[in-house]
């Protein structure tokens, strides 16, 4: 689901030079508990930038491929795909700074390829999707920054009973396993914009201002050389 935010006053803005509009275009990657649409919000308010989150709540396919993996695996993957390219595609048409929830990219490299590696989607369903994936990022430009928000397993776990979704409490620790191991060897080569990573098994940056700090430095660090030179440094929480 799209959520565009209609305050964008925050702090003072984060800008980019590069550009016709000067917009910044950030996402947010992680594992399934990373606390990705946490941090997606919070930035989002903090900047001024206007958030596009995951399609979750309102996902057809969801709750049947956590019961049945094989059965909906390749309907799910499809749906994601659409979604975050029409996503993707607004992001790109905005004149806004925005910051994503989830890139188009983890689809293919994460997801996919880990449900076709299971055995829950079949060599012909897998091909077609990464064909379709490939004709549509050739009309897509990537992030300015991709944030990697990395975890371990017990950490995604813990947070996933937090957040309470029923559909969600099936996932299984080998699953999780496999993602974390899909997700470490795409950030190795991961090369199509700034990235930064964060380590966040020590963090609560949703009740902890000084971790949120932390991690705003960090975002204007990694995006200092796209800032106007009059450009000041966002006001922190207190």
């Amino acid at each position: 689901m799209t959520s565009q935010s209609g305050n964008n006053q925050g702090s003072d803005s984060v800008r980019s030079k590069s550009g016709d509009t000067g917009k910044l275009f950030i996402s947010i990657a992680g594992n399934i508990g990373s606390g990705k649409s946490s941090l997606t919000k919070l930035l989002s308010r903090h900047f001024g930038w206007v958030p596009f989150y995951e399609s979750v709540d309102d996902n057809p396919y969801l709750s049947d491929f956590y019961a049945d993996m094989k059965r909906w695996s390749f309907h799910l993957q499809v749906y994601f795909l659409s979604n975050r390219f029409i996503n993707h595609k607004k992001i790109l048409e905005m004149s806004e700074s925005v910051i994503q929830d989830r890139s188009i990219y983890e689809d293919v490299e994460i997801f996919a390829r880990n449900l076709h590696d299971m055995g829950n989607m079949d060599k012909r369903d897998y091909e077609n999707y990464r064909q379709l994936f490939g004709i549509m990022v050739d009309y897509l430009r990537p992030p300015n920054l991709l944030v990697y928000l990395r975890a371990n397993v017990d950490t995604l776990l813990r947070q996933i009973r937090l957040r309470g979704r029923s559909f969600e409490q099936s996932i299984s620790r080998e699953y999780l396993e496999l993602l974390n191991a899909s997700y470490e060897e795409w950030i190795g080569r991961y090369n199509m914009g700034k990235l930064l990573v964060v380590e966040s098994d020590d963090l609560d940056f949703v009740n902890n201002a000084g971790h949120f700090n932390d991690i705003v430095r960090k975002v204007e660090t990694a995006l200092m050389p796209t800032l106007p030179s009059s450009s000041k440094a966002s006001q922190l929480i207190r």
